[in-house]
């Protein structure tokens, strides 16, 4: 069965339902910083709650839900409370199910606690980098994070990209694997759904002027023409770190394999 036989029909919740602006590709100063962005469907933003403002409140599911927006479903949640709000869907959650999020839970898919108190060996996502900052890793379509060890005041996690890192105990985590792993499988199958994303045509360096590119130029189908790859403005393109120095990298134990 198909991951979108799955979802509920019904209309996404009005009052969580935000009007979304495209910039294409462009700054507050007018310019394009990211190429090839235009055009594409209208979307609406779904307000997603990826921290835990409902602590210590049941909540029940009562929808599966696509989102335009990101590669995850998402589940509509109704507390006890009445207030209703939009989660990470996680991998096998089911309507009715109930979830919680607390300082310490039953270890169940879609249960949200904080790392100190998750067993070894556990599969979570939707984790935080800082304490009361709300979700920030693993919440792509069929990811998550394994949790590895525990030290002192903070937790071992094994990242999808094999990077080991430290996270501090007091983060809050989702048990489980988010939804819709099937996602990696899924074939775009012609160029017109490509500009319904919004993405636009991408041409390559080799095909044009050299004035427009360093590899254009040359007769016939030629190669580039010099040892590595380069951008438009001539910066080498290959091999190149693009990470900044951020505070985090102290907590990295093991990076990535190459």
């Amino acid at each position: 069965m198909k991951p979108t036989k799955l979802l509920t029909k019904k209309k996404p919740e009005k009052k969580l339902l935000l009007p979304l602006k495209k910039m294409g590709g462009r700054a507050s100063s007018g310019r394009i910083t990211v190429r090839h962005r235009g055009g594409g469907a209208k979307r609406l933003y779904r307000i997603t709650d990826f921290g835990q403002e409902k602590l210590g409140i049941p909540g029940k599911i009562i929808a599966l839900e696509y989102d335009p927006n990101r590669t995850a479903f998402l589940v509509l949640v109704e507390y006890q409370d009445k207030e209703k709000r939009y989660i990470l869907a996680p991998k096998d959650l089911k309507i009715g199910d109930e979830i919680i999020c607390a300082e310490k839970t039953e270890i169940k898919p879609g249960n949200r606690m904080k790392l100190k108190n998750i067993p070894v060996g556990t599969q979570v996502y939707n984790v935080e980098l800082e304490p009361g900052k709300g979700g920030r890793l693993a919440r792509g379509a069929g990811t998550s994070v394994a949790v590895i060890a525990q030290e002192e005041k903070f937790t071992h996690l094994e990242m999808p990209s094999k990077e080991i890192r430290k996270i501090y105990g007091d983060c809050f985590a989702s048990i489980g694997q988010v939804s819709n792993p099937e996602h990696r499988f899924e074939e775009i199958g012609k160029a017109g759904r490509v500009r319904l994303k919004g993405k636009r045509p991408t041409v390559r360096g080799t095909a044009m002027n050299p004035c427009d590119h360093p590899h254009g130029g040359g007769e016939g189908r030629t190669p580039r023409g010099m040892k590595y790859p380069k951008t438009p403005w001539g910066k080498h393109a290959l091999g190149v770190k693009t990470r900044k120095k951020k505070w985090t990298d102290k907590l990295i134990i093991s990076r990535r394999p190459r």
